[in-house]
């Protein structure tokens, strides 16, 4: 690894051109809430709102300072990487081609179209990003383009670091904490190496979903592998392998730093920071600000830096966010009831119901020659202890039911 002091601060001036430092806000509700000195790194509020652009642009810098002449850059993406590399494809006015899965939303397709303009060319491939990244690199042999990685590229990671850069000048003083979102891998090892290049005694926190902890794998394995599964819903982290250059400057993280968002409760946050702050966080955006209650007793009294990564959250997703919150938090389960078929059955259950319980879902069809038939039934309340004491009330009762609210299967077919 080379030295990154003085690449990443290069590339902190060089972002001067596209655009100023991202604020760095103390956010009064988390600080008084944590008993500590919380600020956010808004990199949601650069011009593609992710930090993305920091890489993309760097990496291209580099690559047009010692081959002016390269006038074609490829990439594969489902989101903020792409808008990234499109941005910068426009500012340098060079042709960007930009593998995107088929299944890409709509939302993101045409904010790259946006942020590229006429220099990018977007390429639908396959229905996964796997199936994308191998089209874009056997384009870029054939056609002497230049691939431009979302992480795994030196380039990309000092440009990552530029965020580093600017803490330790809008801040004025060395943070206690710093709390970084972990993908690939690109951003958390740049700011690491920054802050360890300037001999900082900081501590770091490394967050990284549930369903996508590849650091944690390649921790544990002592080198980057793949994990057999993914959960896509944190789209900008769900990285099946973490980067191999990344991960040299991780290698040496303590596991215990290492902490798993679960997706449900991020749907908590970020629906949280929307609406008592007002700020709208893609998942990985609120990843480091989901940990905070798992660190309260590290972070009281401490100055805590967390990186709020993006805020490209297509609104169209809310409905989804707000069910798996309430799920999360205990206050929505769907289950199947078996409830005899005779009059009066339905009303023997409904009286069961307390006084906060609302039937959010309700399906059944009486089936003939039948004594007994299944009801889906999903009940919203105010809080998780009504629950309990519902399925309390249904056993005393007789009911037989089961509850299929944490059966990811059966949920997913039938809710």
């Amino acid at each position: 690894m080379r030295d990154i002091l003085t690449p990443a601060r290069t590339a902190a001036a060089e972002l001067r051109r596209l655009f100023e430092p991202t604020p760095l806000q103390r956010n009064d509700h988390l600080s008084n809430r944590f008993g500590a000195d919380i600020w956010l790194k808004r990199e949601d509020l650069t011009p593609v709102r992710s930090y993305k652009i920091r890489g993309a642009f760097n990496a291209m810098r580099r690559v047009l300072d010692t081959t002016p002449d390269q006038d074609t850059f490829v990439c594969a993406s489902a989101g903020n990487h792409a808008q990234g590399v499109a941005f910068a494809c426009r500012h340098f006015g060079r042709k960007g081609v930009i593998y995107m899965p088929v299944t890409t939303p709509r939302q993101k397709i045409d904010k790259t179209r946006i942020f590229g303009g006429d220099f990018v060319e977007i390429r639908l491939t396959g229905d996964y990003f796997d199936q994308a990244l191998s089209a874009a690199q056997a384009f870029c042999t054939e056609a002497g383009a230049h691939f431009l990685s979302p992480f795994d590229d030196e380039d990309v990671i000092e440009g990552q670091a530029s965020v580093g850069v600017e803490i330790v000048e809008q801040l004025g003083r060395m943070p206690d904490m710093i709390i970084l979102p972990v993908g690939g891998g690109g951003l958390s090892s740049g700011v690491k190496r920054f802050f360890e290049g300037l001999g900082a005694q900081v501590a770091f926190r490394y967050v990284e979903p549930l369903g996508g902890a590849s650091l944690t794998a390649a921790l544990q394995a002592g080198a980057p592998v793949t994990l057999p599964k993914v959960d896509s819903f944190v789209d900008g982290a769900a990285v099946a392998r973490i980067g191999a250059r990344p991960f040299e400057a991780l290698a040496d993280v303590d596991p215990a730093h290492v902490l798993l968002a679960p997706e449900d409760r991020i749907c908590i946050t970020m629906l949280e920071m929307l609406n008592v702050e007002g700020i709208v966080l893609e998942p990985a955006g609120a990843l480091s600000v989901d940990v905070l209650p798992d660190l309260a007793d590290q972070i009281a009294g401490k100055t805590v830096v967390c990186l709020t990564s993006g805020g490209n959250f297509d609104f169209e997703r809310l409905p989804e966010v707000k069910e798996r919150a309430m799920r999360f938090a205990g206050h929505k389960k769907y289950f199947i009831l078996r409830l005899p078929q005779r009059p009066g059955a339905l009303r023997d259950f409904l009286e069961i119901l307390g006084p906060d319980d609302d039937i959010a879902r309700f399906e059944y069809l009486k089936k003939s020659a039948r004594n007994f038939g299944s009801v889906l039934i999903g009940v919203e309340t105010t809080r998780a202890d009504n629950i309990t004491a519902l399925f309390t009330r249904m056993e005393t009762a007789g009911f037989d039911f089961r509850d299929v609210t944490i059966d990811e299967t059966l949920a997913n077919f039938l809710v």
